[in-house]
Protein backbone atom coordinates (compact mmCIF):
# COMPACT_ATOMS: atom_id res chain seq x y z
CA UNK A 1 0.00 0.00 0.00
CA UNK A 2 3.03 2.32 0.25
CA UNK A 3 2.74 5.14 -2.30
CA UNK A 4 -1.06 4.91 -2.44
CA UNK A 5 -2.95 8.18 -2.42
CA UNK A 6 -4.72 8.68 0.91
CA UNK A 7 -7.10 11.59 1.51
CA UNK A 8 -7.30 12.44 5.22
CA UNK A 9 -10.65 13.99 6.15
CA UNK A 10 -10.42 16.35 9.13
CA UNK A 11 -11.98 19.42 10.68
CA UNK A 12 -15.54 19.58 9.45
CA UNK A 13 -18.32 21.57 11.09
CA UNK A 14 -19.31 19.65 14.24
CA UNK A 15 -18.56 20.77 17.80
CA UNK A 16 -15.56 18.45 17.67
CA UNK A 17 -13.81 20.32 14.85
CA UNK A 18 -10.70 21.21 16.95
CA UNK A 19 -10.25 17.58 18.00
CA UNK A 20 -10.63 16.39 14.42
CA UNK A 21 -8.05 18.87 13.15
CA UNK A 22 -5.60 17.57 15.73
CA UNK A 23 -6.31 13.92 14.87
CA UNK A 24 -6.17 14.61 11.14
CA UNK A 25 -2.85 16.43 11.24
CA UNK A 26 -1.24 13.69 13.34
CA UNK A 27 -2.53 10.97 10.99
CA UNK A 28 -1.58 12.83 7.81
CA UNK A 29 1.96 13.45 9.07
CA UNK A 30 2.41 9.82 10.16
CA UNK A 31 0.99 8.42 6.91
CA UNK A 32 3.39 10.58 4.89
CA UNK A 33 6.24 9.23 7.00
CA UNK A 34 5.01 5.72 6.10
CA UNK A 35 5.40 6.52 2.39
CA UNK A 36 1.83 7.30 1.41
CA UNK A 37 0.87 10.20 -0.84
CA UNK A 38 -1.39 12.25 1.44
CA UNK A 39 -3.92 14.98 0.70
CA UNK A 40 -5.32 16.84 3.71
CA UNK A 41 -8.97 17.89 3.35
CA UNK A 42 -10.58 20.28 5.82
CA UNK A 43 -14.13 19.10 5.21
CA UNK A 44 -16.76 21.57 4.03
CA UNK A 45 -20.15 21.06 2.35
CA UNK A 46 -18.47 20.49 -1.01
CA UNK A 47 -16.54 17.43 0.20
CA UNK A 48 -18.32 15.09 -2.24
CA UNK A 49 -17.25 17.15 -5.27
CA UNK A 50 -13.71 17.52 -3.96
CA UNK A 51 -13.34 13.77 -3.48
CA UNK A 52 -14.87 13.03 -6.88
CA UNK A 53 -12.24 15.29 -8.48
CA UNK A 54 -9.37 14.03 -6.34
CA UNK A 55 -10.09 10.30 -6.77
CA UNK A 56 -7.91 9.06 -3.88
CA UNK A 57 -7.21 5.35 -3.46
CA UNK A 58 -8.35 5.46 0.20
CA UNK A 59 -10.04 7.93 2.52
CA UNK A 60 -8.75 8.05 6.08
CA UNK A 61 -11.67 9.36 8.11
CA UNK A 62 -10.35 11.52 10.96
CA UNK A 63 -13.64 13.39 11.46
CA UNK A 64 -15.37 13.39 14.84
CA UNK A 65 -18.96 14.10 15.80
CA UNK A 66 -22.10 14.45 13.65
CA UNK A 67 -21.58 14.15 9.86
CA UNK A 68 -18.19 12.48 10.39
CA UNK A 69 -19.18 9.49 12.48
CA UNK A 70 -22.94 9.14 12.18
CA UNK A 71 -23.10 7.41 8.80
CA UNK A 72 -23.35 10.59 6.68
CA UNK A 73 -19.81 10.84 5.29
CA UNK A 74 -19.74 7.05 5.11
CA UNK A 75 -22.78 7.15 2.79
CA UNK A 76 -21.06 9.72 0.58
CA UNK A 77 -17.97 7.50 0.35
CA UNK A 78 -20.11 4.47 -0.50
CA UNK A 79 -21.79 6.47 -3.28
CA UNK A 80 -18.38 7.55 -4.62
CA UNK A 81 -17.05 3.99 -4.18
CA UNK A 82 -13.91 5.16 -2.39
CA UNK A 83 -12.57 2.69 0.22
CA UNK A 84 -12.53 4.23 3.71
CA UNK A 85 -11.41 3.49 7.25
CA UNK A 86 -13.42 2.83 10.41
CA UNK A 87 -17.03 1.65 10.50
CA UNK A 88 -19.62 1.70 7.73
CA UNK A 89 -22.94 3.50 7.37
CA UNK A 90 -25.16 1.39 9.62
CA UNK A 91 -22.70 0.77 12.45
CA UNK A 92 -21.67 4.44 12.49
CA UNK A 93 -25.26 5.65 12.68
CA UNK A 94 -26.17 3.07 15.33
CA UNK A 95 -23.15 3.77 17.55
CA UNK A 96 -23.76 7.52 17.35
CA UNK A 97 -27.28 7.01 18.74
CA UNK A 98 -26.50 6.19 22.37
CA UNK A 99 -29.98 4.92 23.21
CA UNK A 100 -30.25 2.50 20.28
CA UNK A 101 -26.66 1.32 20.73
CA UNK A 102 -27.47 0.52 24.37
CA UNK A 103 -30.45 -1.57 23.32
CA UNK A 104 -28.27 -3.59 20.94
CA UNK A 105 -25.59 -4.00 23.60
CA UNK A 106 -28.16 -5.10 26.18
CA UNK A 107 -29.51 -7.66 23.72
CA UNK A 108 -25.98 -9.02 23.28
CA UNK A 109 -25.66 -9.63 27.03
CA UNK A 110 -23.55 -6.56 27.77
CA UNK A 111 -24.40 -4.90 31.13
CA UNK A 112 -25.83 -1.37 30.71
CA UNK A 113 -27.27 1.21 33.12
CA UNK A 114 -31.02 1.84 33.48
CA UNK A 115 -32.02 4.71 31.24
CA UNK A 116 -34.81 6.39 29.31
CA UNK A 117 -35.02 8.76 26.34
CA UNK A 118 -36.97 11.97 26.83
CA UNK A 119 -37.68 15.24 25.08
CA UNK A 120 -35.69 17.84 26.98
CA UNK A 121 -38.71 20.12 27.33
CA UNK A 122 -40.50 17.38 29.30
CA UNK A 123 -37.86 17.65 32.03
CA UNK A 124 -39.32 20.44 34.12
CA UNK A 125 -40.04 20.59 37.87
CA UNK A 126 -39.54 16.94 38.86
CA UNK A 127 -36.57 14.69 38.41
CA UNK A 128 -37.14 12.19 35.57
CA UNK A 129 -35.19 9.61 37.59
CA UNK A 130 -34.10 9.36 41.19
CA UNK A 131 -30.74 11.19 41.53
CA UNK A 132 -27.91 10.71 40.95
CA UNK A 133 -28.35 10.45 37.20
CA UNK A 134 -26.72 11.69 34.02
CA UNK A 135 -28.30 13.66 31.17
CA UNK A 136 -26.64 13.07 27.78
CA UNK A 137 -27.45 14.25 24.28
CA UNK A 138 -28.51 11.18 22.33
CA UNK A 139 -26.26 11.97 19.37
CA UNK A 140 -23.08 13.78 20.42
CA UNK A 141 -19.50 12.84 21.24
CA UNK A 142 -16.57 14.04 23.39
CA UNK A 143 -18.90 14.43 26.41
CA UNK A 144 -20.51 17.54 24.90
CA UNK A 145 -23.70 18.39 26.78
CA UNK A 146 -23.22 15.77 29.51
CA UNK A 147 -24.71 16.92 32.83
CA UNK A 148 -24.38 15.00 36.10
CA UNK A 149 -27.25 15.49 38.56
CA UNK A 150 -26.11 14.84 42.12
CA UNK A 151 -28.15 13.29 44.93
CA UNK A 152 -28.64 16.60 46.74
CA UNK A 153 -29.90 18.49 43.68
CA UNK A 154 -33.52 19.49 44.25
CA UNK A 155 -34.56 19.97 40.62
CA UNK A 156 -33.48 18.96 37.11
CA UNK A 157 -30.65 20.99 35.54
CA UNK A 158 -32.07 24.16 34.00
CA UNK A 159 -29.49 24.23 31.19
CA UNK A 160 -31.35 21.32 29.54
CA UNK A 161 -34.41 23.43 28.71
CA UNK A 162 -32.62 26.75 28.18
CA UNK A 163 -31.97 28.45 24.85
CA UNK A 164 -28.24 27.80 25.38
CA UNK A 165 -28.72 24.07 24.80
CA UNK A 166 -27.56 23.16 21.27
CA UNK A 167 -27.39 19.38 21.30
CA UNK A 168 -30.85 18.40 20.04
CA UNK A 169 -34.17 17.89 21.80
CA UNK A 170 -33.81 14.17 22.53
CA UNK A 171 -31.76 13.38 25.63
CA UNK A 172 -30.80 10.18 27.40
CA UNK A 173 -31.46 10.03 31.15
CA UNK A 174 -29.19 7.39 32.65
CA UNK A 175 -28.47 6.11 36.16
CA UNK A 176 -25.17 7.52 37.37
CA UNK A 177 -22.52 4.86 37.87
CA UNK A 178 -19.95 5.56 40.54
CA UNK A 179 -16.43 4.27 40.26
CA UNK A 180 -13.50 4.00 37.92
CA UNK A 181 -13.37 4.96 34.23
CA UNK A 182 -12.10 2.05 32.10
CA UNK A 183 -11.87 1.80 28.34
CA UNK A 184 -10.83 -0.82 25.80
CA UNK A 185 -10.11 -0.56 22.10
CA UNK A 186 -10.75 -3.11 19.38
CA UNK A 187 -8.62 -3.47 16.27
CA UNK A 188 -10.25 -5.69 13.67
CA UNK A 189 -11.27 -8.82 15.56
CA UNK A 190 -8.84 -8.34 18.46
CA UNK A 191 -9.41 -6.54 21.75
CA UNK A 192 -6.50 -4.30 22.73
CA UNK A 193 -5.41 -3.46 26.26
CA UNK A 194 -7.59 -1.94 28.97
CA UNK A 195 -6.79 1.61 30.08
CA UNK A 196 -7.93 3.32 33.27
CA UNK A 197 -8.61 7.03 32.79
CA UNK A 198 -7.98 9.15 35.88
CA UNK A 199 -9.32 12.70 35.39
CA UNK A 200 -7.05 15.32 36.96
CA UNK A 201 -9.04 18.08 38.64
CA UNK A 202 -12.32 17.05 36.99
CA UNK A 203 -15.27 15.17 38.46
CA UNK A 204 -15.61 13.01 35.34
CA UNK A 205 -14.01 12.45 31.93
CA UNK A 206 -15.38 15.61 30.32
CA UNK A 207 -14.15 17.51 27.25
CA UNK A 208 -11.34 19.31 29.09
CA UNK A 209 -10.08 16.17 30.83
CA UNK A 210 -10.04 14.43 27.43
CA UNK A 211 -8.22 17.09 25.44
CA UNK A 212 -6.62 19.72 27.70
CA UNK A 213 -2.97 19.17 28.57
CA UNK A 214 -2.77 17.40 31.94
CA UNK A 215 -6.55 16.91 32.01
CA UNK A 216 -6.32 13.17 32.62
CA UNK A 217 -3.88 10.38 33.32
CA UNK A 218 -3.96 7.16 31.27
CA UNK A 219 -2.91 3.97 33.08
CA UNK A 220 -2.27 1.02 30.74
CA UNK A 221 -2.53 -1.77 31.59
CA UNK A 222 -5.25 -0.82 34.05
CA UNK A 223 -4.51 -1.97 37.60
CA UNK A 224 -7.44 -4.34 37.94
CA UNK A 225 -7.77 -8.08 38.44
CA UNK A 226 -6.87 -10.35 35.50
CA UNK A 227 -10.46 -11.65 35.44
CA UNK A 228 -11.95 -8.16 35.18
CA UNK A 229 -9.35 -7.16 32.57
CA UNK A 230 -10.29 -10.12 30.40
CA UNK A 231 -14.02 -9.53 30.94
CA UNK A 232 -13.70 -5.93 29.70
CA UNK A 233 -11.80 -7.12 26.61
CA UNK A 234 -14.50 -9.72 25.93
CA UNK A 235 -17.33 -7.17 26.29
CA UNK A 236 -15.56 -4.57 24.13
CA UNK A 237 -15.13 -7.09 21.32
CA UNK A 238 -18.74 -8.27 21.74
CA UNK A 239 -20.02 -4.68 21.47
CA UNK A 240 -17.86 -4.04 18.40
CA UNK A 241 -19.30 -7.12 16.71
CA UNK A 242 -22.92 -6.69 17.85
CA UNK A 243 -23.10 -3.12 16.55
CA UNK A 244 -21.32 -4.15 13.34
CA UNK A 245 -18.21 -2.00 13.71
CA UNK A 246 -15.20 -2.34 11.42
CA UNK A 247 -11.59 -1.28 11.76
CA UNK A 248 -11.07 0.40 15.11
CA UNK A 249 -13.52 1.18 17.92
CA UNK A 250 -13.35 1.91 21.64
CA UNK A 251 -15.81 0.92 24.35
CA UNK A 252 -16.09 2.88 27.61
CA UNK A 253 -16.99 1.33 30.96
CA UNK A 254 -17.54 2.30 34.59
CA UNK A 255 -16.49 -0.03 37.38
CA UNK A 256 -17.93 0.46 40.89
CA UNK A 257 -16.04 -1.60 43.47
CA UNK A 258 -17.15 0.33 46.57
CA UNK A 259 -19.21 -2.45 48.09
CA UNK A 260 -17.67 -5.70 46.90
CA UNK A 261 -14.47 -7.03 45.39
CA UNK A 262 -16.42 -8.22 42.34
CA UNK A 263 -18.02 -4.81 41.88
CA UNK A 264 -20.42 -3.62 39.18
CA UNK A 265 -19.16 -3.24 35.62
CA UNK A 266 -21.30 -1.18 33.23
CA UNK A 267 -20.77 -0.54 29.50
CA UNK A 268 -21.45 3.11 28.67
CA UNK A 269 -20.99 3.50 24.92
CA UNK A 270 -18.90 2.69 21.87
CA UNK A 271 -16.89 5.18 19.84
CA UNK A 272 -16.38 4.36 16.15
CA UNK A 273 -14.09 7.38 15.55
CA UNK A 274 -11.78 7.49 18.57
CA UNK A 275 -9.13 10.21 18.85
CA UNK A 276 -6.10 9.61 16.63
CA UNK A 277 -3.12 11.53 17.97
CA UNK A 278 -0.14 9.46 19.18
CA UNK A 279 -1.18 10.12 22.81
CA UNK A 280 -4.89 9.35 22.26
CA UNK A 281 -6.30 6.32 24.01
CA UNK A 282 -6.53 3.81 21.15
CA UNK A 283 -3.10 4.60 19.64
CA UNK A 284 -1.69 4.16 23.16
CA UNK A 285 -3.39 0.77 23.36
CA UNK A 286 -1.97 -0.16 19.95
CA UNK A 287 1.49 0.91 21.14
CA UNK A 288 1.04 -1.30 24.20
CA UNK A 289 0.31 -4.17 21.77
CA UNK A 290 3.55 -3.45 19.88
CA UNK A 291 2.39 -1.20 17.01
CA UNK A 292 4.10 2.11 16.33
CA UNK A 293 1.72 4.95 15.46
CA UNK A 294 2.70 4.68 11.78
CA UNK A 295 2.23 0.89 11.76
CA UNK A 296 -1.16 1.28 13.40
CA UNK A 297 -2.32 3.79 10.77
CA UNK A 298 -0.92 1.65 7.97
CA UNK A 299 -3.03 -1.26 9.26
CA UNK A 300 -6.11 0.98 9.14
CA UNK A 301 -5.39 2.07 5.55
CA UNK A 302 -4.85 -1.52 4.48
CA UNK A 303 -8.12 -2.50 6.21
CA UNK A 304 -10.10 0.21 4.35
CA UNK A 305 -12.94 -0.87 2.06
CA UNK A 306 -16.44 -0.02 0.86
CA UNK A 307 -19.54 -1.95 1.96
CA UNK A 308 -18.37 -1.92 5.55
Amino acid sequence: MGGKHVAVLMGGFSSERPVSLSSGKACADALEAEGFQVTRIDVERDVSARLADLKPDVVFNALHGPFGEDGTIQGILEYLQIPYTHSGVLASALAMDKARAKRVADGAGIPVADSRVMNRFAITGEHPMRPPYVVKPVREGSSFGVVIVNEDQTHPPQIITSSEWRYGDEVLIERYIYGRELTCGVMGDTALGVTEIVPQGHSFYDYDSKYAEGGSKHVIPARISPNLYQKIQTLALRAHQAIGCRGVSRSDFRYDDRFSEEGELIWLEINTQPGMTPTSLVPEMAAHAGYSFGEFLRWMVEDASCLR
